[in-house]
């Protein structure tokens, strides 16, 4: 820190004037730090708009596409897939999860065709495929088997790479999935497929208006997920979960949800120095839309204010839903 004082010092100064209030910026935001979250249904030039996330909608595949070759037109480097799964294809066991012409399969193979260069990544879950809405296979007194989910996990991310897919997100929380993925993808070959491991995901509050859109809240019900995602009290925890998945194979770590957790963020990025994300989660975004909605605050301002603070925490990139709007605005 300086040792120089007022008046010899006045902060101000270079606060003065646009141009030297650039020069000494020590963060930028840019297209390429947005990772857009979407969500892709079945049919044919179907829409629906998510209520609790309004200008969220679920898009059938033709639909994305068009949005998907946007993206990159914007420069936003890479689209993150979550499914929105007919409730006749959900099951105990999440079979439908690894079909390999299964939704997201399908759409993972029908992106790469129609926007080669942009990246896609999937979420590596199984509570938009089961029927109780949890992420993974419970047993008789209804916890969830770890390595048995495992098992599966396993088989879904295979199932994802053999289609195409850039980068497997594991979002499950199971002890160890980590490893087990990357062993199977070496052995298949898939040397280059990329591992983003959501690390540090905490059995958050801000998740609800996510699992509206995937359609995964009411086979939830008033269950929770706090024996595998992590207590939202704990910071050491998440150094050691993020330690773990790194030695596994990890290529990339994320925090989740995003602003409340800043403080992890930078803990990660400074303990480990690897490529660190943060996802600002479904409920940040409906709590800004609410605001902005209601004229409280002023929407593109606050928006670009949000995804700078992820940047000035430490976080690399960010997934939001924003991602678009604000490409748009960072584009000008």
């Amino acid at each position: 820190m300086s040792s120089r004082q007022f008046p010899a010092m006045r902060m101000r100064r270079m606060r003065r004037d646009d141009f030297s209030r650039r020069m000494m910026r020590e963060h930028t935001l840019t297209a390429a730090d947005l990772i857009w979250p979407v969500f892709v249904l079945e049919g044919e030039n179907t829409r629906q708009a998510v209520p609790s996330m309004p200008g969220v909608e679920r898009l059938s595949l033709d639909l994305l596409i068009e949005e998907a070759r946007e993206a990159q037109a914007l420069g936003i480097p890479l689209l993150a897939l979550f499914p929105v799964i007919d409730t006749a294809l959900k099951s105990e066991l999440a079979e439908e999860s690894y079909n390999a012409n299964g939704l997201i399969q399908r759409a993972a193979r029908a992106l790469k065709d129609a926007v080669p260069e942009l990246g896609i990544m999937t979420d590596v879950a199984l509570d938009p495929y089961t029927s109780h809405g949890q992420d993974g296979i419970l047993d008789d007194d209804g916890y969830v088997q770890n390595d048995r989910t495992v098992e599966t996990l396993i088989k879904q991310a295979l199932s994802h790479a053999e289609a195409g897919v850039d980068i497997v997100a594991p979002s499950d929380m199971m002890d160890g999935r980590i490893g087990s993925i990357r062993e199977v993808l070496e052995g298949e070959g898939l040397h280059n497929t990329r591992i983003m491991a959501y690390s540090a995901k905490y059995a958050s509050r801000y998740y609800g208006p996510f699992r509206d859109a995937v359609g995964s809240a009411s086979n939830l019900g008033k269950a929770d997920k706090a024996t595998y995602q992590m207590d939202p009290a704990n910071g050491d925890e998440a150094l050691h979960e993020v330690a773990m998945d790194l030695a596994e194979g990890a290529d990339m770590v994320m925090v989740k949800p995003g602003m409340p957790y800043l403080d992890v963020v930078r803990r990660v990025k400074d303990e480990f120095r690897v490529p660190t994300y943060a996802y600002q989660v479904s409920g940040e975004y409906a709590m800004h839309m609410a605001a902005f909605e209601n004229g409280w605050l002023d929407a593109d301002g606050v928006m670009l204010e949000s995804l700078m603070c992820f940047k000035r925490a430490g976080a690399d990139g960010v997934l939001t839903y924003f991602a678009k709007r604000a490409a748009q605005l960072l584009a000008k």
